[in-house]
C-alpha cells in the first residue's frame, strides 16, 4: 500500500513538473512538457548522462526559442513564402489527421467478424416511387402494411416478395438475393442482414429509395473468393429457339475439344463475348459472394478445382467453366489482414459513418446555430433562386440572410444555394433531393469544413506538428537573416578572421582524393574494377554512372575518407567499400596523393572552416542581443524534477 502511494506522488509530481513553466523570456513562458518533447526527439542520451544532457540542451533550446521568438516580432510567419510553405505542408498531412483511429478499427474489425460468415438472404422491396415517377408515401406504406400482415401471419417470404415487392426480379426469384457477405451490399443495408438471427425477419429498414424487410435464410461458413477460367458464349435477351440451339452446339462443340486436349486460353480468346476475361485468356477477376447471378455462384461454388465441366446455361447464355482456386478468408485478424480490410473501409460507403465524430465534435464546441428564419419560407427563396419561380414568403430574404453559424463563421442563403445547385440531384438518377435531407448534407458539410479549418483547436498531434514546422521555417528564414546571408556577404570579414587565426586552419594527415556514393555494393564493385584500369579517366568512367553515383573531388583530412578502418592511406588505391545500413549504398575513396604531415591551408581552403566560425560568432553576439532583449528565468525546482 506504501509503494503504490509512493508511485502515486512520483507519478503526480512528475506531471505536474511536466505541465509547470520551465522558463521565461521577456513577457513569454515556455512549458517543460514541450522542452521534454523536444528534448526526447533530439538526444540518446542514456539514463546515466541524462540530467547532464538536458542541462545542455536547455541552453540550446532557450536560444532556438528566443530566436523563433524574434522571427514572430517581426512577423516573419506573415511573408508570402513562410505562409505558403506552412499551407503546402498543412494540405499534405492533414488528411492523415481527418480520420478517426478508432472508427477506422472498429469497422474494420466489424468488417472481418461478418467476413467470417455468408449469408443467405431474402428481400422484399417497397418503392417510395408510384409507378408515374412520383413520390407518393402514403401509398407505400400503406402496401408495407399489408406485407406485415401477411408475413405475421406466417405466409411465405418468397410467395409475398414475389406479389408485392417493387425489385423487378422478385416475381422471379421469390426476392432470393442468394448469399451475401460483408462488402456485398451497401452498409446501412448489411448491418440490417448481419443483425438479423438466421432464420428470423427484420424489421421494416427505410432507405431514401424506400421500404426493405429481409429474411436471413441460413448462413454458412465463408465460401472466400473464387477463381475460375470461362468460355462465355452469351445469348441475347429474347433469342428464338434456334439461336439458343446454336449456341449450345457450339458449347458442346468447344467443350469436346477442350477434353480431347485443346487449349482453353485460345478457344476463349477467339469464342468468349465475356469482353472482360476473354482478352486475359478466360480468366475471370476473383469473384466474391453475392458480385454474380445467384444461379451461376451456386454452379461455380460447387465445382471441384482443376477439372473441366460440361457447358451450363444461365440466362446470359452458355459457360464452360473451369474451377481454378477457391481463396478462403482469412479467419485470423493479424495485422496484413486488417489492413487489407481498412483500405476496403476507406473506399466503401461504411466510411462516411468514420465522420460521425467530426459532427459531434464540431457540435459541442463550438456548437451550430440556426437562424430564426422559417423553413417555409427559406424553401421558398430556394424555389426562386433555383427554379425561378416566385418567391412567396421568401421575399424578405436576401442571398445574405445568415441560414447558420458554427463559432464566428456565417453561412447564408448564396452558399446554401450555391452547394444546392451542385448535389441537389441524387447521383444514382433518382430525382431531386427534398430540401430538408440537402440541408442536413449541407450543415454536414459545413461542419467537416470548419473541423478542417480548425484542426489544430480538435487535435494536439496536428497542431503540435504544424507548430513544429511553422517554428522550423522562422527559425530557418531568421538564421538566413541574422547569420547565414551576413556571413557569406563580408567576404572581408571572412578575410580577415583567416589572416588572424591562420594557426587554426591547419591541414591535418590528408589526402587528394574523390569520394563516390554509389546505390549499392556492386555498383560500387564494377566501379573500383574500372578505376583500376584508368584511374585518370574517372571523368570519362563516372559520365553513364552520373545519374546514380555521386563523385565529390578534393583533398580531405584521413578522418575524412570512408573505409580506412584505421589504415594510412596508400597512393594509387581505393579504400575498402562502406555499406550503409539503412539504405544499402556504398561509399569508397580513390586515392591520388597522400601528405602524411601538417600544412597551412590557404584562403580558398580554409574559407569553409572560416565562415563557419564567422557565423558562430555573429550567432554568439546576437544571442547577447536577443537576452538582453528577452530575459531569460529559469524555473530551478522545475528543472530539478526533470532532471530526476
Amino acid at each position: 500500500m506504501k509503494m503504490r502511494w509512493l508511485t502515486a506522488m512520483a507519478l503526480g509530481f512528475s506531471l505536474t513538473a511536466q505541465s509547470q513553466t520551465l522558463f521565461t523570456y521577456g513577457t513569454h513562458k515556455a512549458d517543460a512538457k514541450d522542452f521534454l518533447r523536444a528534448f526526447s526527439k533530439n538526444n540518446q542520451a542514456g539514463p546515466a548522462d541524462k540530467a547532464n544532457a538536458m542541462r545542455q540542451y536547455l541552453d540550446l533550446y532557450v536560444n532556438s526559442r528566443l530566436k523563433i521568438q524574434e522571427a514572430y516580432d517581426r512577423r516573419y510567419d506573415t511573408l508570402p513564402e513562410i505562409k505558403a510553405e506552412i499551407s503546402n505542408l498543412r494540405d499534405q498531412i492533414i488528411d492523415n489527421y481527418l480520420s478517426d483511429p478508432k472508427a477506422l478499427d472498429r469497422l474494420s474489425r466489424e468488417a472481418f467478424a461478418r467476413s467470417q460468415k455468408d449469408i443467405h438472404v431474402a428481400h422484399i422491396f417497397i418503392s417510395l416511387t408510384n409507378s408515374s415517377g412520383q413520390t407518393d408515401t402514403t401509398a407505400a406504406r400503406k402496401k408495407l402494411e399489408e406485407v406485415e400482415k401477411r408475413l405475421a401471419r406466417g405466409e411465405d417470404f418468397g410467395t409475398v416478395a414475389a406479389k408485392y415487392s417493387d425489385d423487378p426480379s422478385a416475381a422471379e426469384n421469390r426476392g432470393d438475393l442468394n448469399y451475401i457477405t460483408a462488402f456485398t451490399l451497401p452498409y446501412a443495408l448489411e448491418n440490417v442482414i448481419y443483425s438479423t438471427p438466421a432464420g428470423k425477419t427484420s424489421k421494416p429498414f427505410t432507405s431514401r429509395a424506400g421500404y426493405h424487410i429481409f429474411k436471413n435464410l441460413g448462413e454458412r461458413k465463408a465460401l472466400g473468393r473464387i477463381k475460375i477460367q470461362q468460355i462465355l458464349l452469351a445469348v441475347p435477351p429474347g433469342a428464338d429457339a434456334a439461336a439458343v440451339q446454336a449456341s449450345s452446339r457450339l458449347a458442346d462443340s468447344l467443350y469436346k475439344q477442350l477434353a480431347t486436349g485443346a487449349d482453353f486460353a485460345k478457344l476463349a480468346t477467339t469464342y468468349s463475348n465475356d469482353l472482360v476475361s476473354s482478352i486475359a485468356n478466360g480468366n475471370v477477376p476473383e469473384i466474391a459472394v453475392g458480385q454474380y447471378d445467384p444461379a451461376f455462384e451456386q454452379y461455380i461454388a460447387g465445382l471441384t478445382p482443376g477439372i473441366l465441366n460440361k457447358p451450363f446455361q444461365s440466362k446470359h447464355g452458355f459457360h464452360i467453366v473451369k474451377l481454378l482456386e477457391i481463396k478462403p478468408v482469412s479467419t485470423t485478424a493479424d495485422e496484413a489482414t486488417l489492413e487489407a480490410l481498412q483500405q476496403k473501409v476507406m473506399t466503401d460507403d461504411r466510411w462516411k459513418t468514420a465522420r460521425d465524430f467530426i459532427y459531434a465534435r464540431v457540435g459541442q464546441k463550438p456548437g451550430l446555430r440556426k437562424a430564426t428564419i422559417s423553413e417555409t419560407a427559406l424553401w421558398a427563396i430556394s424555389d426562386s433562386l433555383l427554379d425561378y419561380k416566385p418567391a412567396g414568403l421568401g421575399r424578405s430574404l436576401t442571398p445574405a440572410t445568415v441560414v447558420f453559424t458554427i463559432g464566428k463563421q456565417s453561412w447564408r442563403i448564396a452558399d446554401w444555394i450555391q452547394y444546392a445547385q451542385m448535389n441537389r440531384y441524387r447521383t444514382d438518377r433518382g430525382g431531386i433531393k427534398p430540401y430538408s435531407e440537402l440541408m442536413d448534407e449541407f450543415r454536414q458539410q459545413a461542419m467537416y469544413q470548419y473541423y478542417r479549418d480548425h484542426l489544430e483547436e480538435y487535435n494536439e498531434d496536428f497542431r503540435l506538428q504544424m507548430s513544429e514546422f511553422t517554428d522550423g521555417n522562422l527559425f530557418f528564414e531568421i538564421m538566413q537573416q541574422e547569420v547565414w546571408n551576413k556571413a557569406q556577404a563580408d567576404s572581408m570579414a571572412l578575410l580577415s578572421l583567416y589572416q588572424k587565426n591562420k594557426e587554426n586552419y591547419y591541414w591535418k594527415e590528408s589526402a587528394d582524393a574523390i569520394l563516390f556514393f554509389c546505390p549499392d555494393e556492386t555498383t560500387a564493385g564494377n566501379l573500383m574494377k574500372e578505376l583500376e584500369k584508368d584511374p585518370a579517366g574517372w571523368r570519362r568512367i563516372m559520365e553513364p554512372l552520373r545519374d546514380r553515383v555521386v563523385a565529390d573531388s578534393s583533398r580531405f583530412e584521413w578522418s575524412q575518407l570512408p573505409g580506412l578502418n584505421g589504415n594510412a592511406p596508400k597512393a594509387g588505391t581505393h579504400t575498402a567499400t562502406v555499406i550503409n545500413p539503412t539504405d544499402n549504398t556504398a561509399s569508397f575513396a580513390y586515392i591520388f596523393k597522400v601528405y602524411t604531415t601538417a600544412s597551412p591551408r590557404s584562403f580558398e581552403e580554409a574559407k569553409g572552416l572560416v565562415m563557419n566560425d564567422y557565423q558562430n560568432i555573429l550567432e554568439a553576439e546576437w544571442i547577447k542581443r536577443l537576452r538582453a532583449k528577452y530575459p531569460v528565468k529559469v524555473n530551478q525546482q522545475t528543472l530539478n524534477s526533470l532532471t530526476k
